[in-house]
């Protein structure tokens, strides 16, 4: 019986350091089965819209979305391009297209390239390789060639960085341009 008793406590002991020695690695479990550089997720088809206060503020849609989330700099990427529609507070639409972006989630940036197109609901449109979208202050920029048509001109150049309106904008390095000035 003394024995009996012995190995019991014996097991109790054994049993209690190994829940002491458990250290949470949730983080580590996330990642079993998960290779170096994949995507946890992947997601076709996708039609994802974003709402503010019961208004839809934009709305996504793409082919193919891989989610990097799981990186320590997590990332959405697009690798069939997407179709990005955003709305202001009159619910007028400006239309951005590329062939391939990608979302870097923490820094609320969206890199567009190949085949950038954005489209104001005022017909301003805007063409060039590569473009970068801080949805946060929605504010765009690119440092590749570019070509802004609008209905009283068309402007070749080298960089832009402007609001998403076209209303605060700075180009550098015009290449050419054609000006309709009143009076």
């Amino acid at each position: 019986m003394k024995t009996k008793h012995i190995l019991q406590n014996l097991a109790m002991v054994f049993t209690m350091a190994l829940f002491f020695q458990c250290k949470n690695n949730f983080k580590e479990v996330q990642q079993i089965g998960v290779l170096q550089n994949e995507p946890v997720g992947i997601a076709d088809h996708i039609n994802l819209k974003y709402t503010d206060s019961g208004k839809i503020t934009a709305n996504l849609i793409s082919p193919k979305m891989l989610d990097y989330s799981n990186m320590d700099f997590g990332y959405f990427e697009f690798p069939e391009g997407i179709r990005l529609i955003l709305f202001d507070k009159d619910q007028n639409q400006t239309v951005v297209t590329s062939d391939y972006a990608v979302n870097y989630i923490e820094k609320n940036l969206i890199d567009l390239r190949g085949n950038v197109v954005l489209a104001t609901y005022n017909k301003d449109t805007l063409f060039t390789e590569q473009l970068y979208y801080n949805e946060k202050l929605e504010w765009i920029f690119t440092d590749k060639p570019f070509r802004m048509r609008s209905t009283t001109q068309n402007t070749l150049g080298l960089h832009l960085d402007s609001d998403i309106d076209f209303k605060d904008i700075q180009i550098l390095g015009m290449n050419d341009s054609d000006f309709q000035i009143e009076n």
